[in-house]
């Protein structure tokens, strides 16, 4: 594949704040401790990034920190729009679809999300109108697209078991085609980073 054949990428994530990342973690570990984990998960996404060879996009959620420790040069940065889950995603997608073929979208909570991961995705939209890549927990990890529908990403019970299901449903229902990723774990609770730590 051609440099300029890859999808863009997208990266939604929170500016690293004490209290404001990964509550559920900072539930039982406390702020601080999350706040790390936290960082460290932005790290590994970044190195990932940082060897994908399409374009890249930062999406920051609520507001753009001063000071970045991304390589910016590397990035384009945004900040979302206001709404649920699904607006600013939808709102991310038509965005950088108006300028390039492709896009994938990620997070930042999958530290199992290698380049060789994202790599993989980009071949699978060559042959496929979306491509999802499945989380343990039933949500899923990424999601790419040629093209953009409403119906992907309203009424969507973000944060749920059904949330792949559902839509590869409405891919389905589209008549969209669509390739599968591995199934990897997002890092949303202490068990999950203990499992993650322990096999890695």
């Amino acid at each position: 594949m051609n440099l300029a054949d890859y999808p863009a990428l997208i990266i939604f994530l929170r500016a690293p704040e004490l209290g404001k990342v990964k509550t559920r973690l900072a539930a039982t570990l406390g702020p601080e401790k999350a706040l790390a984990i936290y960082l460290d998960l932005c790290q590994m996404t970044r190195r990932a990034a940082e060897q994908y060879p399409g374009p890249c996009y930062l999406y920051f959620s609520d507001h753009i920190p001063a000071k970045l420790d991304w390589h910016v040069e590397h990035f384009v940065i945004h900040l979302q729009k206001t709404g649920d889950l699904g607006a600013r995603m939808s709102d991310a997608f038509e965005t950088v679809l108006a300028k390039h073929g492709a896009a994938l979208i990620i997070g930042t909570d999958c530290p199992g999300l290698d380049v060789g991961v994202l790599q993989t995705a980009a071949e699978n939209l060559k042959t496929h109108d979306a491509v999802i890549g499945p989380a343990e927990d039933g949500g899923y990890y990424l999601l790419g697209l040629k093209k953009t529908h409403p119906s992907l990403f309203e009424n969507m019970p973000w944060s749920t078991d059904e949330v792949c299901s559902l839509t590869q449903a409405r891919l389905g229902d589209l008549g969209w085609t669509y390739g599968l990723g591995p199934v990897l774990s997002d890092v949303d609770t202490e068990e999950d980073w203990l499992r993650w730590c322990a096999g890695s």
